[in-house]
Protein backbone atom coordinates (compact mmCIF):
# COMPACT_ATOMS: atom_id res chain seq x y z
CA UNK A 1 0.00 0.00 0.00
CA UNK A 2 1.73 3.36 -0.66
CA UNK A 3 0.15 6.61 0.78
CA UNK A 4 0.23 10.02 -0.62
CA UNK A 5 -1.62 13.15 0.08
CA UNK A 6 -2.79 13.76 -3.78
CA UNK A 7 -3.22 11.60 -6.71
CA UNK A 8 -3.34 13.28 -9.86
CA UNK A 9 -4.53 10.81 -12.53
CA UNK A 10 -4.20 12.14 -16.27
CA UNK A 11 -0.94 14.03 -16.97
CA UNK A 12 -2.70 16.39 -19.68
CA UNK A 13 -2.92 19.88 -19.24
CA UNK A 14 -5.41 19.97 -16.11
CA UNK A 15 -3.13 17.13 -14.82
CA UNK A 16 0.07 19.01 -14.95
CA UNK A 17 -0.85 22.00 -13.38
CA UNK A 18 -3.23 20.48 -10.87
CA UNK A 19 -0.03 18.21 -9.70
CA UNK A 20 2.23 21.51 -9.99
CA UNK A 21 -0.07 23.81 -7.60
CA UNK A 22 -0.41 20.82 -5.13
CA UNK A 23 2.87 20.01 -4.78
CA UNK A 24 3.81 23.55 -4.46
CA UNK A 25 1.48 23.88 -1.80
CA UNK A 26 3.69 21.39 0.37
CA UNK A 27 1.55 18.45 -0.71
CA UNK A 28 3.17 14.79 -1.62
CA UNK A 29 1.77 13.91 -5.25
CA UNK A 30 1.47 11.10 -7.32
CA UNK A 31 1.15 11.99 -11.15
CA UNK A 32 -0.48 8.87 -13.49
CA UNK A 33 -0.71 9.26 -16.60
CA UNK A 34 -1.77 5.95 -18.77
CA UNK A 35 0.44 6.90 -21.83
CA UNK A 36 4.27 6.74 -22.19
CA UNK A 37 4.87 10.39 -22.29
CA UNK A 38 3.39 13.17 -20.49
CA UNK A 39 1.24 16.34 -21.92
CA UNK A 40 -2.05 14.23 -23.20
CA UNK A 41 -3.56 16.85 -25.98
CA UNK A 42 -1.55 18.67 -26.55
CA UNK A 43 1.96 16.72 -27.41
CA UNK A 44 -0.23 16.76 -30.99
CA UNK A 45 -1.01 20.04 -31.14
CA UNK A 46 0.91 22.44 -33.36
CA UNK A 47 -1.64 25.33 -33.94
CA UNK A 48 -0.93 28.43 -32.11
CA UNK A 49 -3.10 29.36 -29.12
CA UNK A 50 -5.27 31.85 -28.37
CA UNK A 51 -6.18 33.92 -25.02
CA UNK A 52 -3.98 35.58 -22.63
CA UNK A 53 -0.39 35.29 -22.09
CA UNK A 54 -1.49 33.63 -19.08
CA UNK A 55 -2.74 31.49 -21.63
CA UNK A 56 0.41 30.60 -23.66
CA UNK A 57 -1.09 32.74 -26.20
CA UNK A 58 1.32 32.56 -29.98
CA UNK A 59 2.67 29.09 -28.38
CA UNK A 60 2.05 25.95 -30.30
CA UNK A 61 0.46 23.08 -28.11
CA UNK A 62 3.96 20.90 -28.63
CA UNK A 63 5.82 24.06 -27.13
CA UNK A 64 2.87 24.39 -24.05
CA UNK A 65 3.38 20.79 -22.89
CA UNK A 66 7.42 20.60 -22.72
CA UNK A 67 7.01 23.97 -20.47
CA UNK A 68 4.49 22.25 -18.08
CA UNK A 69 6.68 19.32 -17.66
CA UNK A 70 9.57 20.76 -17.57
CA UNK A 71 7.58 23.17 -15.01
CA UNK A 72 6.51 20.02 -13.41
CA UNK A 73 10.08 18.16 -13.21
CA UNK A 74 11.11 21.11 -11.31
CA UNK A 75 9.01 21.02 -8.81
CA UNK A 76 9.54 19.05 -5.42
CA UNK A 77 7.16 16.65 -4.24
CA UNK A 78 5.73 15.23 -7.38
CA UNK A 79 6.31 11.60 -8.67
CA UNK A 80 5.25 10.29 -12.14
CA UNK A 81 4.25 7.35 -13.05
CA UNK A 82 3.78 6.58 -16.92
CA UNK A 83 2.23 3.22 -18.01
CA UNK A 84 -0.25 3.39 -15.25
CA UNK A 85 -4.03 2.61 -15.55
CA UNK A 86 -6.30 2.96 -12.48
CA UNK A 87 -8.35 -0.01 -11.96
CA UNK A 88 -11.08 1.28 -9.67
CA UNK A 89 -11.77 3.08 -6.62
CA UNK A 90 -12.75 1.42 -3.35
CA UNK A 91 -15.09 2.55 -0.30
CA UNK A 92 -11.91 3.04 1.68
CA UNK A 93 -10.43 5.40 -0.60
CA UNK A 94 -8.13 2.87 -2.08
CA UNK A 95 -7.30 2.97 -5.42
CA UNK A 96 -5.81 0.24 -7.63
CA UNK A 97 -3.15 0.47 -10.40
CA UNK A 98 -1.64 -1.14 -13.32
CA UNK A 99 1.49 0.26 -13.56
CA UNK A 100 3.08 -1.70 -16.84
CA UNK A 101 3.70 -5.50 -14.95
CA UNK A 102 2.90 -3.96 -11.57
CA UNK A 103 -0.64 -4.32 -9.65
CA UNK A 104 -0.11 -1.56 -7.35
CA UNK A 105 -2.56 -0.18 -4.31
CA UNK A 106 -2.49 3.22 -3.46
CA UNK A 107 -4.14 5.12 -0.34
CA UNK A 108 -4.45 8.88 -1.09
CA UNK A 109 -5.89 11.96 1.05
CA UNK A 110 -7.21 13.55 -2.12
CA UNK A 111 -7.88 12.77 -5.69
CA UNK A 112 -7.97 15.02 -8.59
CA UNK A 113 -9.29 13.44 -11.74
CA UNK A 114 -8.21 14.91 -15.04
CA UNK A 115 -8.68 12.09 -17.38
CA UNK A 116 -9.74 13.94 -19.91
CA UNK A 117 -12.39 12.62 -23.40
CA UNK A 118 -12.67 10.53 -25.85
CA UNK A 119 -13.73 11.06 -29.11
CA UNK A 120 -17.10 10.59 -30.37
CA UNK A 121 -18.12 8.59 -33.40
CA UNK A 122 -20.59 8.69 -36.17
CA UNK A 123 -23.16 5.83 -36.95
CA UNK A 124 -23.30 5.03 -40.54
CA UNK A 125 -23.42 2.04 -43.21
CA UNK A 126 -19.58 1.05 -43.17
CA UNK A 127 -18.36 3.26 -41.05
CA UNK A 128 -15.40 0.82 -39.70
CA UNK A 129 -13.76 0.34 -42.94
CA UNK A 130 -9.73 1.05 -42.58
CA UNK A 131 -9.36 4.71 -43.54
CA UNK A 132 -11.89 6.40 -41.36
CA UNK A 133 -10.60 7.95 -38.48
CA UNK A 134 -11.06 9.97 -35.13
CA UNK A 135 -9.86 13.28 -35.60
CA UNK A 136 -7.22 12.40 -32.44
CA UNK A 137 -5.96 9.48 -34.29
CA UNK A 138 -5.61 11.86 -37.30
CA UNK A 139 -3.33 14.51 -35.35
CA UNK A 140 -1.32 11.39 -33.06
CA UNK A 141 -0.45 9.80 -36.85
CA UNK A 142 0.56 12.78 -38.63
CA UNK A 143 2.00 15.24 -35.51
CA UNK A 144 3.48 12.39 -33.27
CA UNK A 145 4.54 10.22 -35.52
CA UNK A 146 4.98 11.90 -39.23
CA UNK A 147 2.29 9.55 -40.81
CA UNK A 148 -0.28 10.72 -43.38
CA UNK A 149 -3.45 8.95 -43.00
CA UNK A 150 -4.62 8.96 -46.67
CA UNK A 151 -3.79 11.53 -49.90
CA UNK A 152 -7.39 12.72 -50.23
CA UNK A 153 -9.27 12.95 -47.22
CA UNK A 154 -12.87 14.12 -46.25
CA UNK A 155 -13.13 15.74 -42.69
CA UNK A 156 -16.68 15.43 -40.96
CA UNK A 157 -17.28 18.28 -38.40
CA UNK A 158 -16.84 22.31 -38.64
CA UNK A 159 -15.99 23.18 -34.84
CA UNK A 160 -12.46 24.26 -34.18
CA UNK A 161 -10.82 20.88 -34.04
CA UNK A 162 -12.49 19.62 -37.55
CA UNK A 163 -10.96 23.51 -38.98
CA UNK A 164 -7.95 23.11 -37.73
CA UNK A 165 -6.77 19.44 -38.62
CA UNK A 166 -8.12 19.98 -41.54
CA UNK A 167 -5.53 22.58 -42.15
CA UNK A 168 -3.07 20.64 -40.64
CA UNK A 169 -4.10 18.00 -43.31
CA UNK A 170 -3.26 20.63 -46.12
CA UNK A 171 -0.07 21.54 -44.55
CA UNK A 172 1.00 17.53 -44.47
CA UNK A 173 0.48 17.59 -48.45
CA UNK A 174 -3.03 15.94 -48.04
CA UNK A 175 -5.65 16.82 -50.13
CA UNK A 176 -9.04 17.69 -48.11
CA UNK A 177 -11.85 17.43 -50.48
CA UNK A 178 -14.07 19.00 -48.84
CA UNK A 179 -15.55 19.79 -44.92
CA UNK A 180 -19.22 18.08 -44.02
CA UNK A 181 -21.09 19.83 -41.32
CA UNK A 182 -24.48 18.78 -40.17
CA UNK A 183 -24.70 22.12 -38.40
CA UNK A 184 -26.52 25.09 -40.81
CA UNK A 185 -23.04 27.31 -40.19
CA UNK A 186 -19.20 26.73 -38.95
CA UNK A 187 -19.24 26.10 -35.26
CA UNK A 188 -15.42 26.66 -35.29
CA UNK A 189 -13.62 30.23 -34.94
CA UNK A 190 -13.65 32.10 -37.78
CA UNK A 191 -10.30 32.97 -38.56
CA UNK A 192 -9.47 28.64 -38.81
CA UNK A 193 -12.14 28.91 -41.48
CA UNK A 194 -11.08 31.21 -43.39
CA UNK A 195 -7.17 29.55 -43.63
CA UNK A 196 -9.17 26.18 -45.00
CA UNK A 197 -11.43 28.29 -47.56
CA UNK A 198 -8.85 30.48 -48.69
CA UNK A 199 -6.57 26.75 -49.70
CA UNK A 200 -9.98 26.07 -51.62
CA UNK A 201 -11.23 23.49 -49.40
CA UNK A 202 -15.45 23.47 -49.89
CA UNK A 203 -17.18 23.40 -46.42
CA UNK A 204 -20.58 21.78 -46.87
CA UNK A 205 -22.94 22.76 -44.07
CA UNK A 206 -26.24 21.06 -43.38
CA UNK A 207 -24.87 17.58 -44.54
CA UNK A 208 -23.99 14.80 -43.58
CA UNK A 209 -22.67 11.62 -44.06
CA UNK A 210 -24.76 8.46 -45.66
CA UNK A 211 -22.74 5.85 -45.81
CA UNK A 212 -19.17 4.77 -46.87
CA UNK A 213 -17.96 2.37 -49.82
CA UNK A 214 -15.28 0.50 -50.26
CA UNK A 215 -13.71 -2.98 -50.61
CA UNK A 216 -10.65 -3.38 -48.35
CA UNK A 217 -10.57 -0.16 -47.39
CA UNK A 218 -12.18 3.20 -48.10
CA UNK A 219 -13.06 4.69 -51.76
CA UNK A 220 -15.20 7.15 -50.54
CA UNK A 221 -18.32 8.23 -49.19
CA UNK A 222 -21.87 9.31 -50.27
CA UNK A 223 -22.94 12.83 -48.36
CA UNK A 224 -26.66 14.10 -48.42
CA UNK A 225 -28.05 17.65 -47.60
CA UNK A 226 -30.43 18.19 -44.49
CA UNK A 227 -33.05 19.90 -43.59
CA UNK A 228 -33.80 22.44 -40.82
CA UNK A 229 -35.11 19.33 -39.03
CA UNK A 230 -32.06 18.05 -39.73
CA UNK A 231 -33.83 14.87 -41.62
CA UNK A 232 -32.48 13.79 -45.18
CA UNK A 233 -33.63 15.71 -48.47
CA UNK A 234 -34.14 13.10 -50.73
CA UNK A 235 -32.25 13.66 -53.84
CA UNK A 236 -29.32 15.32 -53.04
CA UNK A 237 -27.06 12.46 -52.46
CA UNK A 238 -23.54 13.07 -53.88
CA UNK A 239 -20.77 10.52 -53.61
CA UNK A 240 -17.24 11.80 -53.15
CA UNK A 241 -14.00 9.63 -53.49
CA UNK A 242 -11.64 9.47 -50.71
CA UNK A 243 -9.09 7.30 -49.60
CA UNK A 244 -9.64 8.79 -45.77
CA UNK A 245 -12.43 9.92 -43.45
CA UNK A 246 -11.69 12.03 -40.52
CA UNK A 247 -14.97 12.33 -37.54
CA UNK A 248 -14.59 15.38 -35.88
CA UNK A 249 -17.99 15.24 -34.11
CA UNK A 250 -17.29 16.21 -30.52
CA UNK A 251 -15.94 14.51 -27.51
CA UNK A 252 -17.88 13.13 -24.51
CA UNK A 253 -15.66 13.30 -21.06
CA UNK A 254 -14.36 10.12 -19.92
CA UNK A 255 -16.22 9.75 -16.19
CA UNK A 256 -15.69 5.76 -15.57
CA UNK A 257 -13.57 6.40 -12.44
CA UNK A 258 -15.94 9.27 -10.71
CA UNK A 259 -19.27 6.91 -11.48
CA UNK A 260 -17.75 3.86 -9.64
CA UNK A 261 -16.77 6.42 -6.85
CA UNK A 262 -20.04 7.18 -6.07
CA UNK A 263 -19.85 11.06 -7.03
CA UNK A 264 -23.34 12.92 -8.28
CA UNK A 265 -23.52 12.68 -12.33
CA UNK A 266 -25.79 14.59 -14.41
CA UNK A 267 -26.12 14.64 -18.22
CA UNK A 268 -25.28 18.17 -19.18
CA UNK A 269 -25.19 18.03 -23.61
CA UNK A 270 -23.50 21.52 -23.40
CA UNK A 271 -20.47 19.99 -21.52
CA UNK A 272 -20.49 16.26 -23.72
CA UNK A 273 -22.20 14.38 -21.94
CA UNK A 274 -22.38 13.01 -18.19
CA UNK A 275 -20.24 15.13 -16.19
CA UNK A 276 -20.10 15.17 -12.23
CA UNK A 277 -21.88 17.69 -10.16
CA UNK A 278 -19.29 20.09 -8.74
CA UNK A 279 -18.80 23.04 -6.77
CA UNK A 280 -17.58 26.34 -8.65
CA UNK A 281 -13.58 25.00 -6.97
CA UNK A 282 -13.97 22.11 -8.64
CA UNK A 283 -14.79 19.51 -5.76
CA UNK A 284 -17.29 17.44 -6.66
CA UNK A 285 -20.15 15.52 -4.58
CA UNK A 286 -17.88 13.32 -3.06
CA UNK A 287 -15.53 15.09 0.02
CA UNK A 288 -12.06 13.83 -1.05
CA UNK A 289 -12.69 14.27 -5.16
CA UNK A 290 -11.63 17.13 -7.41
CA UNK A 291 -11.91 17.34 -11.25
CA UNK A 292 -10.33 19.47 -13.46
CA UNK A 293 -9.75 19.49 -17.74
CA UNK A 294 -12.57 17.55 -19.99
CA UNK A 295 -13.97 15.30 -17.35
CA UNK A 296 -15.20 18.31 -15.72
CA UNK A 297 -16.78 19.53 -19.22
CA UNK A 298 -15.77 19.57 -22.54
CA UNK A 299 -13.99 23.36 -23.15
CA UNK A 300 -10.73 24.73 -24.54
CA UNK A 301 -6.63 22.84 -23.39
CA UNK A 302 -6.64 26.87 -22.09
CA UNK A 303 -9.26 26.18 -19.24
CA UNK A 304 -7.92 22.94 -18.89
CA UNK A 305 -5.01 24.46 -17.53
CA UNK A 306 -6.80 26.87 -15.55
CA UNK A 307 -9.07 24.85 -13.92
CA UNK A 308 -5.95 22.44 -12.98
CA UNK A 309 -4.54 25.45 -10.84
CA UNK A 310 -7.79 25.83 -8.76
CA UNK A 311 -8.49 21.56 -8.76
CA UNK A 312 -4.67 21.32 -7.35
CA UNK A 313 -4.91 24.48 -4.52
CA UNK A 314 -8.08 23.93 -3.39
CA UNK A 315 -7.63 20.01 -2.58
CA UNK A 316 -3.99 21.03 -1.07
CA UNK A 317 -5.79 23.51 0.68
CA UNK A 318 -7.50 20.95 2.78
CA UNK A 319 -4.47 19.52 3.59
CA UNK A 320 -2.11 22.49 4.32
CA UNK A 321 -2.45 26.18 4.85
CA UNK A 322 -1.96 28.31 1.65
CA UNK A 323 0.56 30.11 1.54
CA UNK A 324 -0.64 34.20 0.77
CA UNK A 325 1.23 33.82 -2.83
CA UNK A 326 -0.85 30.45 -3.84
CA UNK A 327 -3.99 32.62 -2.69
CA UNK A 328 -3.35 34.76 -4.43
CA UNK A 329 -2.86 32.84 -7.51
CA UNK A 330 -6.00 30.62 -6.29
CA UNK A 331 -8.07 33.72 -6.81
CA UNK A 332 -6.13 34.99 -10.23
CA UNK A 333 -6.94 31.85 -11.75
CA UNK A 334 -10.62 31.96 -10.61
CA UNK A 335 -11.37 35.56 -12.57
CA UNK A 336 -8.79 34.21 -15.37
CA UNK A 337 -11.55 31.09 -16.09
CA UNK A 338 -14.02 33.78 -15.61
CA UNK A 339 -12.17 35.74 -18.72
CA UNK A 340 -11.89 32.60 -20.52
CA UNK A 341 -16.13 32.13 -20.56
CA UNK A 342 -16.90 35.67 -21.16
CA UNK A 343 -18.30 36.47 -24.54
CA UNK A 344 -21.05 34.89 -26.98
CA UNK A 345 -19.42 32.25 -28.27
CA UNK A 346 -19.22 30.05 -24.53
CA UNK A 347 -22.48 31.08 -23.62
CA UNK A 348 -23.12 27.50 -23.93
CA UNK A 349 -20.62 26.66 -21.71
CA UNK A 350 -21.70 28.95 -19.27
CA UNK A 351 -25.33 27.10 -19.04
CA UNK A 352 -23.87 24.00 -18.86
CA UNK A 353 -21.85 24.71 -16.11
CA UNK A 354 -25.08 25.83 -14.04
CA UNK A 355 -26.06 22.52 -14.58
CA UNK A 356 -23.36 20.65 -13.18
CA UNK A 357 -23.28 23.22 -9.80
CA UNK A 358 -24.03 21.71 -7.22
CA UNK A 359 -27.20 23.14 -5.19
CA UNK A 360 -25.94 26.81 -3.71
CA UNK A 361 -26.56 25.76 0.24
CA UNK A 362 -23.73 23.40 -0.71
CA UNK A 363 -21.09 25.19 -2.09
CA UNK A 364 -18.25 26.62 -1.13
CA UNK A 365 -17.39 30.03 -1.27
CA UNK A 366 -13.67 31.10 -2.63
CA UNK A 367 -13.04 33.02 0.35
CA UNK A 368 -13.74 29.92 2.44
CA UNK A 369 -11.26 28.37 0.63
CA UNK A 370 -8.49 31.24 1.13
Amino acid sequence: MIQTDILVVGAGPAGLMAAIMAARSGCRVILLERACYLGGQLVKQTHKFFGSKAEHAGERGIDIARLLVNDMEQTKGVTTWKNATVLGYYPDGVLTVKREDQFIKVKPKKVIVATGASEKTLAFPNNDLPGIYGAGAVQTLMNVYGVVPGKRMLMVGAGNIGLIVAYQLLQSGVEVAGIVEAGPAVGGYCVHAAKVQRAGVPIYTSHTIQRAFGGDSLEGVTICKLDEQWKKIPGTDQDLAVDGLCLAVGLTPLTELLWQAGCQMVFVPELGGYVPRRTPYLQTTHPDIWVAGDVSGVEEASVAMVEGIIAGLTAAGQLTHLSPQLNKALLEADEQLKALRSGPITAKIRAGIQKALVPFAHQTRLEEVV
